[in-house]
């Protein structure tokens, strides 16, 4: 009844930039914290970046001061500005949140399709 769909990845050179969008939809209650996780070849899946319903972030320090999370809480969506990518930022890129729904609502972690992200050296 929950579906998370992202977009916005792509091939990019070093030093680019990318803007990633996850939109959810369905049967909806409330949306607690949102995230994104990626994972690169032969790496295990890892937590990039979080915002709380009430705006707080965090990131992993690999990405501190490059990437920005942002949420719109009206259209379901969360961001994730990818700004001076580096070859180790290629990923498969998931967007993951923590959903209040269905009827009756109830508590669910759901996760998007996954994008790619493919920086060039």
């Amino acid at each position: 009844q929950v579906t998370l769909v992202e977009s916005g990845g792509g091939l990019v050179q070093a030093g680019g930039s990318l803007r990633l969008s996850c939109a959810a939809s369905g049967s909806i209650f409330s949306i607690r914290t949102m995230a994104w996780y990626r994972q690169a070849p032969g790496k295990e899946r890892e937590l990039v970046a979080s915002i709380t319903s009430g705006g707080t972030t965090n990131f992993v320090d690999s990405v501190k001061g490059r990437f920005t999370i942002s949420r719109d809480n009206v259209k379901n969506t969360v961001y994730l500005q990818m700004n001076s990518l580096k070859p180790e930022d290629t990923a498969v890129y998931y967007c993951n949140a923590d959903v209040m729904g269905g009827l009756p609502p109830t508590w669910g972690k759901y996760w998007g399709q996954g994008t790619q992200v493919t920086v060039s050296s």
